[in-house]
């Protein structure tokens, strides 16, 4: 594959099923658009008050919608969404709402591993699949390295206070940025895409982005 100059940075949440959603529609987007396109993952915390621990999922659906009922209204758009996208969400099998700030510094030292995607693939697979606690070093170790990373290396990292002011400070560019909600995708820096898009929407916007950078070759040629 080819290096196509661009790069998309994506502000997600790891409890986020809509973030789950546009995960797999912006990769049929580079699928069709082919070519080497960078993809980083950057934090956005949804619940950065959640206690430590975690919370009960029934207990946290309850205090965020009011109640169950308006909740599974919004599940069914959640799960003919995921349908479509190949996703098997089993909200069922969530017994906790974790607090993702480890989920979101294992993710940033993945990027430092080269095995960033992966990682946030296992996460998502891991919560909204089998309802693992990604809120616990436990879990995170084991889809760490189900994800091709060293468990053990991973565990240390973990418990250590490795990557806390990175995840904080890339954090706060996005709150800088004035990104309220997740997902939420840059295309070079420049071209905004909120919320999960049909992949089309992707495409078109990568296609100008590629313009752009097309037509700055041209002029820095001219100009030598």
């Amino acid at each position: 594959m080819t290096d196509r100059g661009l790069h998309i940075e994506v502000y997600s949440d790891v409890v986020c099923p809509w973030c789950y959603v546009g995960k797999r529609r912006l990769e049929r987007a580079l699928t069709e658009f082919g070519g080497d396109i960078r993809v980083t993952w950057r934090p956005f915390q949804l619940n950065p008050t959640m206690p430590k621990d975690g919370m009960d999922r029934t207990a946290y659906l309850e205090a965020k919608f009011g109640s169950l009922e308006a909740f599974r209204q919004l599940e069914e758009h959640v799960l003919v969404a995921g349908t479509s996208e190949r996703i098997s969400f089993a909200f069922e099998k969530i017994a906790r709402t974790p607090n993702t700030f480890l989920a979101h510094r294992l993710i940033w030292f993945a990027e430092r591993e080269g095995r960033q995607d992966a990682v946030v693939d296992a996460l998502f697979r891991g919560y909204f699949e089998d309802g693992a606690d990604i809120g616990s070093i436990s879990a995170l170790v084991d889809l760490a390295g189900r994800a091709g990373l060293d468990r053990e290396f991973v565990e240390r990292m973990l418990q250590s206070d490795e990557g806390i002011a990175e995840v904080k400070a890339e954090e706060a560019t996005g709150h800088k940025l004035g990104i309220r909600g997740v997902p939420y995708f840059i295309v070079n820096g420049t071209y905004a895409i909120s919320g999960a898009q049909p992949s089309g929407r992707f495409v078109e916007t990568l296609k100008q982005a590629e313009r752009v950078l097309a037509e700055k070759d041209r002029t820095t040629e001219s100009a030598r």
